[in-house]
C-alpha cells in the first residue's frame, strides 16, 4: 500500500476495497448520545482492559461525572478563578458541593493513632 493510501480524514465517503482487504480487523464505533468522542474512547479502553471476550462485564457505561468534565479547584480563590473562566468562555457548570470549600475528616476516619508516640531515646522505659 502507498503512503497516499493511508487511511486518513477526507472527503471519502467509505472505506476502499483495497483499504479493507490490508486491513486486519476494522471497527468504528460512536456513542449514542453523540456528545464525546474522548470519554467514550476512555471508557472503551476501560471496558476492553476488563473484557475476556465471553463473560459480561460488569461496568456501568458512566461513571458520576458522566461525559462531563470536572474541575477541582482547592481555595476559594480558584474557584473564582474558575467561575470567571466558565463564564467567559460561555460554560455551563454546577457546583456540586454548593459552595462549600472545607474538607472534612470522613465519619469513619481514625481521628487518634491506636500507635502509642515514641517517648525519646532518652525516656525511661517501665519494667515489669
Amino acid at each position: 500500500m502507498r503512503a497516499n493510501e493511508f487511511m486518513a480524514e477526507s472527503s471519502q465517503k467509505k472505506v476502499s476495497k483495497r483499504q479493507s482487504q490490508s486491513t486486519k480487523g476494522l471497527n468504528t464505533y460512536g456513542d449514542s448520545e453523540h456528545v464525546s468522542g474522548d470519554y467514550t474512547a476512555y471508557r472503551l479502553g476501560m471496558a476492553v482492559a476488563g473484557a475476556n471476550g465471553k463473560d459480561p462485564l460488569q461496568m456501568p457505561a458512566k461513571s458520576w461525572v458522566g461525559k462531563n468534565k470536572s474541575t477541582h479547584p482547592y481555595t476559594q480563590q480558584e474557584q473564582d478563578m474558575l467561575k470567571q473562566a466558565y463564564k467567559a468562555v460561555g460554560a455551563e457548570y454546577k457546583d456540586l458541593n454548593h459552595g462549600d470549600m472545607r474538607s472534612k475528616e470522613l465519619d469513619d476516619t481514625h481521628k487518634t493513632s491506636p500507635i502509642l508516640g515514641f517517648a525519646g531515646y532518652g525516656a525511661k522505659s517501665k519494667k515489669k
